[in-house]
């Protein structure tokens, strides 16, 4: 399952403005860089016309304030800091964890099975941005897989960026797990920088890879994974402040069920994409017939697998715009 785009898609976190120039390297290396001015040639100089990048700004929708880039946002956050108004992560003994989830505003969490349609360069740059912020990134094996999960930060400026705030420069690459299964040619696997971290019941491991691998087993009895458990280990033997978590949708279920989950930051795509519970064709009765959005199977949403009963409560903390698209960031309160 996944919920997020692959980090080759989310590269920029710049919007393009015209600037007179010449020819360019449009390298997509670096969601801070800034695209290359190069010799230009004669015909160039018949048409100065090319592309640059400009940092993209948000509304402070709530609380009000000046309009602010995805950096200033997310350093803002504190989320490299330990935050100010919750326990301490020695007192819950475990990461602070938060979702980071797009949808469009009739709840569809990806469009033709992904979920790259939804985002744009906005989107991508608080993407990036939280991922900047973080002790560590964790997925499910399936969104992993599906998106091709190379290194979490690629950016070296961000990296330096990191070093900075007293954090690793690459966030540990978390991945939940039960059968690791996965490809040999996962870039993430590929990447000597990379350090993973496999949160699985299993007792089995990969074969050699190019990346560090750190195995979190924590079986329950009936051989599903322990996550209480699971996050405990990543908080005490891996020191993991801060967890940052991209889906899949039975992921956050399991951590939402758990209690394990302290904010969630909602990217509302300004999209309606239809399909679903009901279509249009009128029924015998003059209703309408029920079907599915593709074979049968439902559109995916941010959360799949069991229902909440009673529902979890959220208390909105913060909103920003941009480009009629909205930036929820949502408290989980205690105890639903």
């Amino acid at each position: 399952m996944l919920l997020r785009a692959s980090t080759c898609e989310r590269l920029h976190c710049f919007s393009p403005v015209y600037v007179p120039a010449r020819r360019l390297d449009r390298s997509r290396s670096s969601p801070a860089s800034v695209y290359k001015l190069l010799r230009p040639s004669r015909q160039d100089a018949l048409t100065s016309t090319v592309i640059a990048s400009a940092p993209i700004t948000f509304r402070r929708l709530l609380p009000p304030g000046d309009p602010a880039a995805a950096q200033e946002i997310v350093t803002d956050l504190g989320l490299h800091e330990r935050p100010s108004d919750t326990p301490t992560a020695a007192e819950r003994r475990r990461p602070y964890v938060v979702l980071n989830m797009v949808s469009t505003l009739d709840g569809r969490a990806t469009l033709g099975g992904r979920s790259g349609p939804l985002s744009d360069p906005a989107d991508r740059a608080l993407f990036h941005g939280l991922r900047a912020v973080v002790d560590a990134v964790m997925a499910g094996a399936g969104t992993v897989r599906a998106e091709r999960y190379g290194p979490i930060v690629r950016d070296p400026d961000t990296r330096r960026l990191r070093s900075q705030r007293g954090l690793r420069e690459q966030p540990l690459a978390c991945v939940v797990s039960s059968g690791l299964a996965f490809p040999p040619d996962l870039p993430l696997l590929c990447d000597p920088d990379s350090e993973v971290a496999i949160l699985t019941s299993s007792r089995a491991s990969l074969p050699e890879t190019a990346a560090r691998v750190e195995y979190v087993r924590a079986p329950r009895p009936d051989g599903s994974l322990d996550l209480d458990a699971a996050l405990a280990e990543l908080h005490d033997r891996l020191h993991v402040g801060t967890l940052l978590c991209e889906g899949g949708p039975h992921l956050n279920t399991a951590l939402l069920s758990a209690g394990l989950v302290d904010e969630l930051f909602l990217s509302v795509s300004p999209l309606l994409a239809g399909g679903g519970l009901v279509d249009a064709r009128a029924s015998a009765d003059g209703g309408l017939a029920s079907t599915g959005s593709t074979g049968g199977e439902p559109p995916l949403r941010i959360l799949a697998g069991v229902d909440f009963d009673p529902p979890l409560a959220l208390e909105l903390r913060s909103a920003l715009e941009h480009d009629s698209r909205l930036f929820l960031r949502y408290r989980v309160r205690a105890g639903g």
